[in-house]
C-alpha cells in the first residue's frame, strides 16, 4: 500500500501526463492546420503515448491499493508561431515533466517506498528520451532556418521518429 503522500504525488504526475496528452493534441490540430502533416501525425502519436504513460501510472497506484483520482486539467495553448517555437515549447514542457518525476522519486526515498521507485525507474529513463529527441528536432530545425523547402523535407522527416509506445 502506497502512503498518502505517494498516492498525492501520483495523482498530480497522473494529472501532468493527461495535460501532457492534450498539448500534444493541441499541437497535433495546429500543424495539420497549418499542412506539416508529418508534424501532427509525431504529435498524435505523442499525445497517445503521454496518455499511455498516464494509464500506467494509474493502473499501478490502484494496483498498490490507493484511490487514483482523475482531476480537471488545464487547457493548452491552440495557437504557436512557428514549429520552432512549438517544439521550443515541447523541449520546456519535457524538462517539466523530468523535473516532476525527479521530485516524485525523491518523495519515494524519503518514503522509503522501494516499489514506487523501482517503478518509476522507466519514466527516468523515458524522459531522458523525449528531451532528446525535442532536441533532436530543434536542431534539425535550426540547420533549416528559413528555407521552406526545408521544412518540407524536415515534416516528412519527422514522421520517421514516431515511436511506438513501450509501456
Amino acid at each position: 500500500m502506497v502512503s498518502q503522500n505517494i498516492e498525492k504525488a501520483l495523482n498530480k504526475q497522473i494529472r501532468i501526463e493527461a495535460e501532457s496528452s492534450q498539448i500534444y493534441l493541441s499541437m497535433a490540430c495546429w500543424a495539420e492546420s497549418k499542412g506539416f502533416e508529418g508534424v501532427a501525425e509525431f504529435m498524435f502519436a505523442q499525445a497517445d503515448e503521454e496518455r499511455e504513460h498516464m494509464l500506467k501510472l494509474l493502473k499501478y497506484l490502484i494496483e498498490r491499493g490507493g484511490n487514483a483520482v482523475i482531476s480537471e486539467l488545464s487547457k493548452p495553448a491552440t495557437g504557436f508561431n512557428s514549429p520552432k517555437q512549438m517544439f521550443e515549447e515541447v523541449l520546456e514542457h519535457e524538462i517539466f515533466v523530468s523535473n516532476s518525476i525527479n521530485d516524485l522519486v525523491s518523495i519515494t526515498f524519503e518514503e522509503k517506498d522501494f516499489a514506487t521507485n523501482n517503478f518509476l525507474q522507466w519514466y527516468v529513463a523515458e524522459q531522458i528520451e523525449e528531451e532528446a529527441t525535442a532536441r533532436t528536432i530543434l536542431d534539425k530545425i535550426n540547420l533549416i532556418g528559413d528555407d521552406k523547402s526545408g521544412f518540407y523535407l524536415f515534416d516528412k522527416d519527422v514522421r520517421s521518429m514516431i515511436v511506438v509506445p513501450s509501456v
